[in-house]
């Protein structure tokens, strides 16, 4: 028979054994294979883009097949390029849809990321499935599987690559000032400009598994808050968000992952409810770089209704959306989108009125869901960047930095559980 086009259109047996309908993205063919053997990369129309995958023939319900190739998959790619502002927040629940982008730029994305090129990657003690497409140099374009130093994020063709550099690298942490520790939980701040190289294996990393994510080369500009779970070995990364040094419109988060094998245990809010924290400390108020994805802008109303809800519920008199504000370092127009929302804000006599009746309010906070992992601001050692200087050096002993007795031990390769997520 003859191979499948690009954009047919098929139901194709997924992993719980079921027909799903699929369209094929691209195809290849198999080496092993005559003329016309070939594996096809496809996108389960009913699922996220994560789960796009190559499949064999046999996986392909070919009655099903639908001739309606689609010629837009095999047009070229514009050559447009995207700005900075062109690119999707995200949180950690990497919905689709880019909305930011007009036609042209959004054809050029799908395009030039429509196929997954790095299909695994170790860290540490996890193996992980990747999720997107991410533009690593061409001599890593044959590689299908990436292993990466968890401390300092160089990443290599083979294990035995890894092996021999984790014999050498002297980082047990990110790189950069340890500016909070509780319990086991560590967050680094990391310069991009005194880290480049350490910030661009960051993005190449994020973007793995942040689909909207628009990948920069020039991280001088950003400061990275890297989030580690600690132990006697080391400081493992579980996930980080980014922020620019200088926000003309007031933004205190770029950027904002939680690895796979950390998520649904409360990181995500716990790096929102950080980055509040910093600003807190600016004297600012701030808010999420724009535009926000659909279950972003969930997550962070999440947010803003536990804390402001909290307030209302705790606070006696009267109180304004200015008060709210300074209170939380949110910014205003956030604040009074949540309430509206909510529908506890009323429009009175030329001014707005919140409404917080006490079992309103519960009820929202029951719906808004539990707030996660609490940041405690007695821990958080930290100054603004404008006022760095001296006193802003590590504060804490690390392992592998000299203080550590056991630091000989933890050079040992620590070998992967085998879990794969």
């Amino acid at each position: 028979m003859q191979p499948l086009e690009v954009g047919t259109r098929v139901l194709c047996r997924w992993r719980d054994g079921k027909h799903h309908p699929v369209k094929v993205i691209e195809r290849r063919r198999l080496q092993s294979g005559g003329p016309n053997d070939y594996e096809y990369y496809v996108h389960y129309t009913e699922f996220n883009r994560r789960l796009d995958e190559w499949v064999r023939l046999e996986q392909l319900d070919l009655d099903s097949v639908e001739n309606d190739v689609d010629e837009k998959v095999e047009d070229k790619v514009t050559g447009l390029k995207m700005t900075r502002h062109q690119k999707r927040k995200i949180d950690e629940t990497h919905v689709e849809g880019h909305e930011e982008l007009d036609a042209a730029s959004l054809r050029e994305h799908e395009e030039f990321t429509k196929v997954k090129n790095i299909a695994t990657i170790e860290l540490g003690r996890y193996e992980i499935e990747t999720w997107y497409f991410s533009p690593f140099p061409p001599e890593y374009n044959d590689c299908l599987n990436l292993y990466f130093c968890e401390f300092c994020l160089t990443f290599m063709k083979r294990k035995q690559q890894l092996q021999r550099h984790m014999k050498k690298c002297d980082l047990k942490h990110p790189p950069g000032d340890e500016i909070y520790r509780s319990g086991t939980l560590s967050m680094f701040e990391v310069d991009g400009k005194k880290n480049k190289v350490y910030g661009q294996n960051l993005c190449y990393l994020a973007k793995l598994f942040l689909d909207h994510k628009t990948l920069y080369y020039d991280v001088d500009l950003f400061l990275f808050y890297v989030l580690c779970e600690c132990d006697d070995r080391g400081c493992h990364m579980v996930g980080y968000f980014s922020k620019e040094k200088h926000s003309e419109e007031s933004y205190n988060l770029a950027c904002i992952l939680t690895l796979p094998p950390y998520q649904r245990k409360g990181y995500g809010k716990f790096l929102i409810a950080f980055s509040y924290e910093l600003s807190k400390k600016e004297g600012k108020v701030g808010t999420p770089e724009r535009p926000l994805s659909d279950l972003g802008l969930l997550s962070y109303r999440g947010y803003w209704t536990r804390v402001l809800l909290d307030i209302l519920k705790k606070h006696k008199g009267n109180i304004s959306i200015k008060e709210l504000s300074d209170m939380t370092a949110i910014r205003a127009e956030d604040i009074l989108a949540t309430l509206q929302a909510l529908e506890l804000i009323q429009y009175r006599k030329g001014q707005h009125v919140i409404c917080a009746d006490p079992k309103v309010l519960d009820r929202h906070l029951k719906a808004a869901g539990r707030g996660g992992l609490e940041v405690d601001v007695s821990k958080l050692i930290w100054t603004p960047y404008k006022e760095q200087g001296k006193a802003r050096q590590l504060r804490f002993n690390f392992p592998g930095n000299g203080s550590d007795a056991h630091s000989d031990e933890i050079h040992i390769f620590r070998r992967v559980s085998g879990q794969i997520l």
